[in-house]
């Protein structure tokens, strides 16, 4: 895809902060701050990664609210600050693929960047967020001047584009159940037993590549064998490892 990629984000991706949130500050210093540590410029000497974060602005966005739409122009990357942001794809039958949840320390819309196109998906804010905005006008430049950040730049890209493969040979050599235990158990970068989700199951659907109804279907078969539990809108993952063997015998 051009202008978005497929990202990990809460399908198991890297986190890109390097140490600790900084909490004690306006939006706009926290999100320079983070910038600064962000492991694509973590490689630069303390003068380019200040240079880097002075060109950012921030920008918030409240729960629902577009980020940006499939076919808008693209000139700027974006850093989650605070917040979660998702990315999708509309259908032809008027319904979404979710392609990531990204959360603090997560990048998004690089591709505008490097090539200018037009995004290739839809980034909706899920919870109230923040963000830093790169603009495109600034940030080849800097990449020019710092080999260095390209790389990093290059490196990111290409794990995103090996995720993209996965997913796609996911939905092709796998079936439902294989792909919805994927989906639980990469949603979260660490899973546990009594660990909830909030996700409904027309998101599941939608993550998994499957219908709600086939996805309900297996929720209450793995809740009948007590590997998760349905509660109060939440998906209660008692026995991971139940999941993860069932990923593994394929």
């Amino acid at each position: 895809m051009q202008g978005l990629l497929c990202y990990p984000g809460r399908f198991g991706s890297s986190h890109l902060w390097v140490g600790s949130p900084v909490t004690n500050m306006s939006p706009a210093d926290r999100g320079r701050k983070l910038l600064e540590k962000c492991v694509l410029f973590s490689s630069l000497d303390e003068k380019a990664r200040r240079d880097i974060a002075a060109y950012a602005r921030p920008r918030s966005f409240t729960t629902g609210e577009p980020i940006c739409r499939l076919g808008d122009h693209g000139d700027s990357m974006m850093a989650v600050v605070v917040g979660t942001v998702r990315i999708s794809l509309p259908t032809a039958r008027g319904k979404e693929v979710i392609l990531a949840d990204l959360r603090p320390g997560e990048l998004f819309g690089e591709i505008a960047v490097l090539d200018g196109k037009p995004r290739s998906a839809n980034v909706t804010a899920l919870t109230n967020c923040e963000l830093m905005i790169l603009e495109r006008r600034d940030l080849l430049p800097f990449l020019d001047r710092n080999p260095r950040a390209c790389m990093k730049l290059m490196e990111m890209l290409c794990s995103r584009i090996r995720r993209s493969d996965e997913r796609m040979a996911d939905i092709a050599f796998f079936n439902l159940p294989v792909r919805l235990a994927k989906t639980l158990l990469t949603y979260e970068p660490e899973v546990r037993p009594g660990m909830k989700l909030s996700l409904s199951q027309s998101e599941l659907a939608e993550m998994a590549g499957g219908t709600r109804e086939k996805v309900n279907r297996c929720l209450r078969e793995w809740q009948r064998q007590g590997i998760i539990e349905l509660k109060n809108r939440w998906t209660i993952i008692r026995k991971p490892d139940a999941l993860r063997g069932l990923m593994e015998s394929t």
